[in-house]
């Protein structure tokens, strides 16, 4: 089979049938840099990206930096306190005018002390009188499309790209009484990994493998036969997996039970189970009574991503007694599973390289990989018209 061919393109379409008919994606699509490049203008050039939370950026002239698939994204907040996303890269030399966070006035270019103000326009530029045509009232950053959703910052570098809200009205719906908007957030940290984004993604949604791999007394109470996968619609930009625990408030700690508050809201029915809701490409929760974790995926190539991991508890749950150490007790066991996970992620990913590697079949408990492949089956099969045209195929490129 050849890479960026009708044939392969159409074939996508058997990863989308029900789970029991199924089968994975071609392991090119995890491997091949070609595929990759591809993949960035299918997806990341078109889908809204998730790059943080609001509050990072709570007072004017607060700012974060990151990055996806490549491109330096700047999010600051505005004196009129408009959260605002552009492209942190200088318009004259192609330095970047920030890294990390902080707060600032505006944005000075380390290299030539070119200013631009917290909305991106460019304010200053020393020493350009001389220049034929220059007019800086026509440069500024590159500014993209912002979303706010559950107090996750969104940014689309495409300017015509429809809302984001009005396609996750289920998974918003299915997830409201953790109220996020209101949930008090903790420091991100961010790690680099030598696996493929959607390895990362499926794992994180992964119901079959939890009570083979994470077997033992900081998982049974979570076993895989209570996963259950609710069905998404096609215009859907998320999707949602649930696993049923074995008795209420279930947590990642040694006691199994929520150490930290739970979130005040929650219903019988949310405490009696974990909730995973995924907005791809960027966005995973896990979502238990007393924690959510959320995990931004950002690829940083063909088979390597950045990861960033913010957790958020309940309102005034820093404050409660033994904070600090009840969280200890979580991370430390969310810890050994995680480290259960990335050793499988490695490995998964070697093995994807493999000449041996097929397309494969599930079972019912992955129903959420479905999922994913029904949200990325359509946008890559999408992109490959475009690239097409109305008359001319590309050249077919052998699959890696």
């Amino acid at each position: 089979m050849t890479l960026f061919s009708d044939a392969f393109f159409d074939g996508l379409s058997s990863s989308t049938h029900e789970v029991g008919a199924a089968e994975t994606l071609p392991p090119a699509c995890y491997t091949d840099a070609a595929f990759y490049e591809f993949e960035k203008a299918a997806l990341f050039d078109r889908e809204w990206l998730c790059v943080g939370r609001v509050d990072q950026v709570q007072e004017p002239g607060d700012f974060f930096t990151t990055e996806i698939v490549g491109e330096p994204i700047l999010v600051t907040r505005n004196r009129a306190g408009e959260i605002k996303a552009m492209s942190s890269v200088c318009q004259h030399r192609a330095m970047l005018v920030a890294e990390g966070k902080g707060n600032a006035r505006g944005f000075v270019c380390p290299y030539h002390h070119w200013v631009y103000s917290l909305n991106g326009d460019l304010v200053n530029a020393p020493a350009m009188d001389r220049t034929c045509g220059f007019d800086k009232k026509k440069i500024s950053l590159p500014t993209f499309k912002v979303e706010i959703w559950l107090g996750f910052i969104f940014v689309n570098f495409d300017a015509d790209a429809e809302p984001l809200a009005p396609r996750l009205k289920a998974v918003e719906a299915a997830i409201a009484n953790f109220d996020l908007e209101a949930a008090e957030a903790l420091e991100p940290m961010t790690g680099q990994f030598a696996w493929n984004w959607k390895v990362m993604f499926e794992n994180n949604n992964d119901g079959y493998h939890a009570s083979k791999l994470h077997r033992g007394v900081l998982h049974d109470f979570i076993p895989s036969e209570l996963a259950s996968f609710p069905e998404a619609a096609p215009g859907d930009a998320g999707f949602l997996r649930y696993n049923g625990t074995l008795h209420p408030d279930a947590s990642f700690n040694p006691t199994q039970k929520a150490v930290l508050p739970i979130f005040p809201k929650l219903s019988d029915e949310d405490r009696g189970r974990a909730t995973f809701a995924n907005i791809p490409p960027t966005l995973s929760l896990v979502m238990t009574s007393d924690m959510v974790i959320y995990l931004i995926l950002r690829p940083t190539g063909p088979e390597t991503m950045a990861q960033d991991t913010g957790i958020l508890v309940a309102p005034g749950a820093r404050d409660s007694y033994g904070f600090k150490e009840r969280l200890e007790m979580i991370m430390t066991s969310a810890g050994q599973i995680i480290a259960q996970d990335m050793h499988v992620d490695e490995l998964v990913q070697k093995g994807l390289r493999s000449r041996f590697a097929i397309r494969g079949r599930y079972s019912w408990q992955e129903g959420a990989q479905v999922q994913f492949n029904r949200w990325l089956a359509p946008r890559y099969q999408a992109q490959w018209a475009r690239m097409k045209g109305p008359e001319t195929p590309a050249a077919p490129v052998e699959a890696a």
